[in-house]
Order: C-alpha cells, then structure tokens, then sequence
C-alpha cells in the first residue's frame, strides 16, 4: 500500500493505483470503486529515480568504478577509472572499461 502521503493516487480497498476516466470522479480499475475527484484534484507529487534504483528493481547489477594509473592513448593523461563486466563465456576474461580522468576517452581491454 502507498504511504500516507501518496494515499490519495491508490484506491482504500484493494491499493491499486486510480485512474481518471472522468471529470468527476477517479475509479480504481481493478475494483471499481470510485472516489470523488475532489479527493485527488490539485495535488502534486514528484519522484527522483537514481539509476542505482532502476538496477537494483531489474535485478541488475551495480557497477563500481576504480580509479587507476593508466596513460590514455588520446590525451595522455596518467589516469583513468575503470569496471569490469563478463562480456563472454564464464570460462574466459573479464572485459575492463577504462575512462580517462582527463578527457573522457573510452577504451577496453578483453
């Protein structure tokens, strides 16, 4: 169920999510109750979503960079972050993700 503050966007029985067939009222669409429009009417609400969050919903994993000394091919600068990801079959190499620290440049060694 929604939290107190967002209440008013879910239906009071069953907690499904309402939608606004009419001018007048807001139905719940899976129980159809109705509830008066003027309970939803003139309310705002905002959301921030990270992508940390959309990862972890999808089951994905988070990916942590590392900073390391690494001369870019482009720029020439010492530094770099990198991650690492399994690109191919288990029973070979990870993949490493450089990004210079200096000027953005991206390059990969398997």
């Amino acid at each position: 169920m929604a939290s107190s503050r967002l209440d008013f966007l879910f239906c009071h029985l069953c907690g499904t999510l309402l939608t606004v067939p009419s001018t007048e009222y807001a139905q719940c669409p899976l129980c159809k109750t109705h509830r008066d429009m003027q309970d939803v009417c003139d309310k705002e609400i905002s959301f921030t979503i990270h992508d940390e969050d959309i990862r972890k919903e999808l089951g994905m994993e988070i990916i942590e960079e590392h900073t390391v000394c690494k001369k870019c091919g482009k720029c020439g600068h010492g530094e770099a972050t990198y991650y690492t990801r399994q690109m191919r079959s288990a029973d070979e190499g990870q993949t490493t993700f450089y990004t210079c620290t200096g000027c953005g440049h991206q390059s990969q060694e398997n």
